[in-house]
């Protein structure tokens, strides 16, 4: 086919149907076929040749020139023009212009018709790509609805419409099956641009699509009225959902259950029955958990805020309940407030109680050289170890009933006796590892981290500036199909990351790697990150 006799007209209802069709700008399509053209000629032309076709995207006329570069001497034919021969072209032509040179109609062979079909298939596939990328790219985290196109390996591909998406076999609700043609709702987690295309990633077991389908039952939800704080999922079995409401007036939890149970069945049934607890959420840490555990009852619980962690004591006949099946109910409580949660019996507890009251009641005896029954009001004072009582202030003991000023002076000063004792002992253990005397002088050690170290052979500052934080505080992995955990050398010391650090950290000042103002920049540096992440 000459080019020249080419329909104009069909060269654009082709561009417009295939721009239809794959719901892409028709612009593209256009170029894609100007491309192909210029590839065509090039292979006429020669390959060094710098062709460009234009299609008038109005009338569908064709316009096809080689780019010139004005030169003064010409080296290639193929891609330059002396400054003669362009000003015959073009008058105004200057040296470095580059010159349009009309190039005349021409036959398409068979070989450059497939390669031009090839060029045109290539950009409009991209082109396609590019679209459902740009569009799902700012759909994470919303439900989409499409019709299952086919199952592979139990993994189902869903026709969206405008784009394919995927839902991996372990991304399904278990016992769910679906066949070619099935309706189906599912939330996009993520959206990558692979070598093959956009990958549309779906799930319906990820918690937030039970929060979305609340969503859409729940006007208040949609509103804004009522909240979803957190939700905490075991696919296809149970759920719990943390809701609090921003007016008073309306109950969060009667809001997501409706009428009669209308709303929250609705969500169980498109989740296969997945049994769904509505907790009421609370800023008061203890009381959001002691909701969460329902439907247990709960008798009292222990915060520990540093570690995150919580105690809760339930009546003898409420623990099952509490832990629920294989620990689920437990399991999903801890996964929705964010907390470790221990749950133990009122007869457990009391025992505990008793137990650490007795090894208390022990220690403060044996320490002190006291009889039994000083011990026991010291312990059921609260104090836990011989340091805190040898620092706490005079007045706090004097206020214990009893205890005069004297007496209050003379426990201290035994505690205090005690503890020099104990660092005598140590620091002997410690010369006697062989462990130098230089390590007392970085920061944040103790006589007891240092026997610790010693026994794991770190005995100079250079030992412990040459550690690894691992080194200090442990680590796991995988043996025989198991997780191990390796103990560190300060293993028992309860020392998080960051403090393990800092000692290697100033063990390296000490030692003359690093200068203590290059410590200062590197924390200050972490500071700034973590505002900008926070920011």
């Amino acid at each position: 086919m000459a080019v020249v006799s080419a329909n104009r007209l069909e060269l654009l209802q082709i561009a417009d149907a295939v721009a239809r069709e794959k719901s892409i700008d028709r612009g593209i399509v256009i170029a894609a076929m100007e491309d192909a053209i210029a590839k065509a000629a090039r292979s006429r032309y020669g390959a060094e040749t710098d062709i460009h076709a234009e299609i008038s995207p109005r009338t569908g006329e064709l316009r096809l020139a080689r780019h010139l570069h004005v030169v003064e001497q010409v080296e290639n034919n193929a891609i330059e023009i002396g400054l003669d021969q362009a000003r015959r072209l073009n008058p105004a032509a200057q040296i470095g212009d580059s010159i349009a040179d009309t190039l005349p109609p021409f036959d398409f062979g068979r070989i450059a018709a497939q390669s031009a079909k090839q060029v045109i298939v290539q950009k409009v596939r991209e082109a396609e790509r590019d679209r459902q990328y740009e569009e799902y790219k700012d759909r994470i985290g919303e439900i989409v609805n499409g019709a299952v196109k086919r199952v592979e390996y139990g993994n189902v591909v869903v026709d969206l419409g405008r784009g394919e998406g995927s839902l991996r076999r372990d991304e399904l609700l278990p016992r769910e099956v679906f066949k070619t043609g099935d309706r189906i709702r599912a939330y996009v987690y993520d959206v990558r641009r692979e070598p093959r295309g956009p990958q549309i990633f779906l799930s319906r077991t990820h918690p937030q699509f039970m929060a979305k389908l609340f969503a859409q039952e729940v006007p208040e939800i949609y509103d804004g009225i009522v909240e979803i704080k957190a939700v905490a999922r075991d696919p296809g079995s149970r759920a719990k959902i943390a809701v609090t409401s921003r007016d008073s007036s309306v109950d969060p939890v009667g809001a997501c259950v409706g009428m009669r149970g209308s709303r929250v069945q609705a969500v169980v049934n498109e989740l296969q029955g997945e049994k769904i607890d509505i907790i009421p959420w609370s800023t008061d840490v203890a009381t959001f958990i002691v909701n969460a555990l329902a439907p247990a009852e709960v008798v009292k619980v222990v915060l520990d805020e540093d570690r995150e962690r919580i105690e809760v004591v339930v009546p003898d006949a409420q623990l099952s309940l509490a832990i629920g099946r294989r620990g689920q109910n437990v399991r999903l409580a801890s996964q929705l407030t964010g907390w470790d949660i221990d749950i133990m019996t009122e007869a457990e507890e009391s025992e505990r109680r008793q137990k650490e009251f007795a090894q208390r009641t022990k220690m403060f005896a044996e320490a002190l050289d006291l009889d039994e029954m000083m011990g026991q009001l010291l312990a059921s004072e609260g104090f836990a170890s011989v340091e805190e009582l040898a620092y706490v202030p005079l007045s706090e003991l004097t206020s214990i009933e009893g205890f005069d000023e004297d007496t209050a002076q003379e426990l201290q000063s035994r505690a205090l006796g005690h503890l020099a004792q104990i660092e005598e002992e140590l620091d002997a253990r410690r010369r006697e590892l062989g462990v130098e005397d230089a390590m007392r002088e970085v920061p944040g050690i103790t006589s007891a981290m240092l026997v610790a170290l010693g026994e794991h052979d770190i005995k100079t500052v250079e030992d412990l500036a040459g550690c690894a934080t691992d080194d200090l505080i442990g680590w796991t992995e995988r043996k025989d199909g198991e997780t191990v955990r390796i103990a560190g050398a300060l293993d028992g010391f309860e020392l998080s990351r960051e403090a393990a650090e800092g000692l290697i950290m100033q063990a390296r000042v000490k030692a003359g790697w690093i200068e203590e103002g290059d410590l200062a920049a590197a924390g200050e540096g972490e500071e700034a990150g973590l505002d900008e992440a926070q920011g």
